[in-house]
Formats: structure tokens, sequence, C-alpha cells
């Protein structure tokens, strides 16, 4: 099934935050809290110490961010493209529990009640990962949140 033209626009205005905030690595690594990443900030069946080709990376992006539109799209209908953008990003960074779980995010239940813009405001929270088994801010989070703030809001 083809993607809808909000779901591109939203895919590539999100893809526009990733690609700087990620930067770019063939070889699989171990992101701060851990996790097997490659390309642009792909987690999902890293097979660390294999080379990954541009188009791979390419790939994976687009279909790893059209994922996350589609969850923001499902979790929390009809935002404006700006909105599903930003929170298309995060959940392409995050995960899901952003803007679907209403129980573990205020994000989530502000989305549910309509309030997107009060939602927005609460992206710069979603800036700490677990290091060493702390939850810390990291400095890339807080730049990329903020930009995901700005983006949804305007």
């Amino acid at each position: 099934m083809r993607p809808s033209n909000r779901a591109v626009i939203a895919m590539t205005a999100a893809i526009a935050i990733a690609v700087p905030a990620e930067g770019f690595r063939q070889y699989a690594y171990r992101d701060p809290p851990g996790i097997w990443t490659v390309c642009w900030g792909s987690t999902r069946d890293v097979v660390p110490g294999r080379k990954y080709s541009l188009e791979e990376c390419k790939d994976r992006l687009t279909t790893e961010m059209l994922h996350a539109v589609g969850t923001v799209e499902r979790c929390a209908p009809g935002l404006p493209e700006n909105a599903l953008a930003a929170f298309s990003d995060a959940v392409f960074n995050l995960g899901p529990t952003l803007v679907c779980d209403k129980t573990r995010s205020t994000a989530a239940r502000l989305l549910a009640a309509g309030d997107w813009q009060g939602a927005c405001r609460q992206l710069p929270r979603w800036d700490k990962a677990r290091v060493g088994g702390q939850m810390v801010a990291l400095p890339g989070l807080t730049k990329r949140r903020q930009a995901e703030m700005e983006l949804c809001l305007s």
C-alpha cells in the first residue's frame, strides 16, 4: 500500500530532524544506552560487524520513519502535519510510548484529549536515556526534542 501524501510530507519533515541528529554510520555501534544502532539511528535487526550500504540505510530510514508516522496517526489521529512530523521523529527515536501510552506519558494523555499544543510542549521532557543504570539528559536529545517542539508548534 502506498503512503498518503500527508504521511510522505510528515516523513520528509521528520527525516530532516533525524538525519543531522543521528549522524550516519555504516557499521553498527552501541548508542549511549547500549542499543545496537546503524545508519541514521536504525535499531531494528542490526547485525554487529556488518557494513550496511548507503541504499540499505536509505531504505531503513524511509521504512522505519513511515512506520513511526503510522504509529502516530494510529495513536493520535488528525494532528496537523507539523505536529505529526515532530511526533513521528520522536517515535522513530524513542518508540511509541510517548504518543500511545496514556498511563506513562502526559503527552499521550494530552494528545488523546485533543490538546496537541500542550503535547508538543511535553517533548523536551523526553531528553533522557538510561546510561550506566541512571536516567540522564543527553545534550543531543535535548537539542533534538527542542527542534521537534519548535516544528510541532509552528
